[in-house]
């Protein structure tokens, strides 16, 4: 029996959702191309495996729902028409030329200017969630901060009001039954199916109403945005988009300041340091994306048979690209395991590479140089409560469903 074969992964075990980087270490080093019955699937795990798929444009595709929903009986099918006609319009699901042109597109309005100029939005609606916790020596950082403000600086940027922010969050939730979950089941294809409709009617108001009257908000960019060939996107594009942005943008922006926070407890001294030295958060921003980031996998399909480590890799095959894996190759990275606020180098695999790299990177970026300093200024302790947090079943978010704390104000 080879070394590689004892290898048993099982993505859903608690233990390994709580820490996944002991096997993979084990997959780097014994079994770097791994191959998952579960999953039916290979796994990579090294740096610049991870790297190199995230270049690959000919071997390997990012159209995997497409042919996903082309396989499904028709009553299946059916029984997830909204899910397929929306997530079908999502870039980060298709290849060039169809990429191409919505990622032109889209980026006409939504890009690192227009997201840095939120800043000042994302101090308020900070400070706004830390004020409304005045006075209490418990908190849930995922629930009372982590989660509602990614979802409302995405809210802000897109102009849908702030009162709308339960009904949203509930969408997206449901939504993640189908997007996010390893294993889900009918029922919860019914509910995010449900949800999906839901989202589509409300940004159809939306953009309804913006083409009547346009505001000043990126919805209203989207929805008047023709560029000098007369294109422009199609309502479905824009309904997809809008989706996208607010789910994507919003799920794994609370996993990154939620997964950046648990990390910083676990690490007091690096903690102490940025509490004392804010000037810091960039450069934290980055390691605690690199440690413990929001995002566990990204998939590919393999579209040309090639061989990799040794093994065959046959088109149609599933590739999962193990994003946090990378993050932690120690050939990519000294003493991986380790938080260190000054370590430099090669940049991380967190948001992606390449021509698919995570549109709203300096988005997410901004909001954890805010999100996390201001928590740490406004409180000298956070202490972990109830034990260790139950983290989410899922191979493309990584993060926690919930992480109670007690404070103690500065």
């Amino acid at each position: 029996m080879t070394a590689a074969s004892t290898i048993d992964w099982q993505p859903e075990d608690p233990a390994t959702l709580a820490d996944p980087y002991a096997i993979f270490s084990r997959m780097r080093d014994e079994d770097p191309c791994h191959w998952s019955p579960r999953l039916r699937s290979w796994v990579l795990t090294r740096y610049d495996d991870v790297r190199a798929v995230c270049l690959d444009k000919d071997r390997l595709s990012s159209d995997r729902l497409r042919p996903y929903f082309a396989s499904l009986p028709g009553p299946e099918a059916e029984r997830i028409a909204s899910i397929v006609r929306y997530l079908s319009q999502w870039m980060v699901f298709q290849d060039p030329p169809d990429h191409t042109r919505l990622r032109r597109l889209i980026g006409r309005v939504f890009h690192a200017r227009s997201m840095q100029a939120m800043r000042p939005q994302v101090q308020e609606i900070a400070q706004w969630l830390l004020q409304r916790l005045d006075g209490r020596e418990r908190i849930d950082l995922i629930a009372d901060y982590a989660g509602p403000l990614p979802c409302l600086v995405i809210m802000a940027l897109l102009g849908v009001p702030r009162e709308d922010l339960a009904e949203v969050k509930r969408m997206s939730d449901e939504m993640a039954l189908f997007i996010g979950s390893s294993r889900t089941s009918p029922e919860k294809y019914d509910t995010a199916e449900a949800a999906t409709r839901e989202m589509a009617a409300f940004f159809q108001r939306l953009i309804d109403a913006r083409r009547m009257r346009p505001e000043a908000d990126l919805l209203s960019e989207l929805v008047h945005l023709q560029d000098e060939s007369g294109d422009r996107l199609a309502d479905d594009e824009l309904i997809g988009t809008c989706i996208m942005l607010l789910f994507a943008g919003h799920e794994t922006t609370t996993n990154h300041i939620a997964n950046g926070l648990h990390a910083l407890m676990r690490f007091p001294g690096e903690a102490a340091r940025l509490r004392a030295e804010p000037g810091l958060a960039a450069a934290a921003v980055e390691e605690l994306l690199r440690y413990d980031g929001p995002s566990g996998a990204q998939v590919r399909v393999v579209s040309q048979t090639h061989e990799l480590h040794g093994k065959r890799l046959e088109a149609g095959q599933r590739v999962f690209i193990m994003l946090n894996a990378a993050n932690r190759d120690p050939r990519a990275y000294p003493d991986p395991d380790r938080l260190d606020l000054d370590r430099d180098g090669l940049p991380h695999l967190s948001f992606g590479f390449g021509i698919h790299i995570c549109l709203g990177f300096p988005l997410a970026r901004t909001e954890g140089q805010v999100a996390i300093p201001a928590l740490l200024a406004r409180y000298r302790s956070l202490e972990p409560e109830g034990g260790s947090p139950e983290w989410i079943n899922s191979l493309v978010f990584r993060g926690m469903k919930a992480l109670p704390v007690r404070v103690q104000p500065v």
